[in-house]
């Protein structure tokens, strides 16, 4: 078996409860539920120890992802994830609205219904001008919601070179 090792940082709490990491900084708390992923976890003195079930390649690359996971759980809580979003129009102008936990893009290609993503978890969505910021500390929820923006402008059997039409992401950080 192979085993990984992660100190947890001096300003974040982390607490390990049947499976379920609870990562806790300055910017909110994270919780993680590792029950399906195949590794032994545990919490030992400020130090998450991961243990793989053989050494197997795929349990190698699965002790590899929960540690990423794990690692990303700390920049969100620290840092927090912000994606941008750039609002493309060559001639009808879209307008793009915040609305409870959905976006609605308005007037896409002159089309009278809004097209309409999801904001997953507890992202923040605004829009300022052309740009559209999406911020929050799980890096999977922001990717997510940010991935729903780019894909309720997607143009279905047209050419995409010349209907460019859309919002895309052009900014992670």
């Amino acid at each position: 078996m192979s085993e990984v090792s992660i100190k947890v940082p001096k300003d974040i709490t982390a607490k390990l409860d049947n499976n379920i990491l609870t990562v806790t900084g300055p910017r909110g708390s994270i919780k993680k539920d590792f029950s399906k992923i195949r590794v032994y976890i545990e919490l030992i003195d400020n130090e998450i120890k991961l243990r793989s079930y053989s050494k197997r390649r795929s349990s190698m690359a699965v002790l590899g992802t929960a540690s990423s996971l794990i690692e990303n759980m700390f920049k969100g809580v620290t840092k927090g994830y912000t994606y941008k979003l750039k609002v493309v129009s060559a001639h009808f102008p879209i307008s793009v609205k915040v609305k409870g936990d959905h976006v609605l893009i308005e007037n896409f290609y002159g089309g009278k219904a809004p097209r309409i993503a999801k904001i997953v978890g507890s992202c923040k969505v605004s829009v300022e001008g052309d740009d559209v910021i999406v911020e929050g500390i799980s890096n999977e929820e922001v990717g997510q919601t940010a991935a729903n923006i780019e894909a309720a402008t997607t143009v279905k059997r047209k050419d995409q070179r010349v209907f460019l039409d859309g919002v895309y992401i052009y900014e992670r950080s």
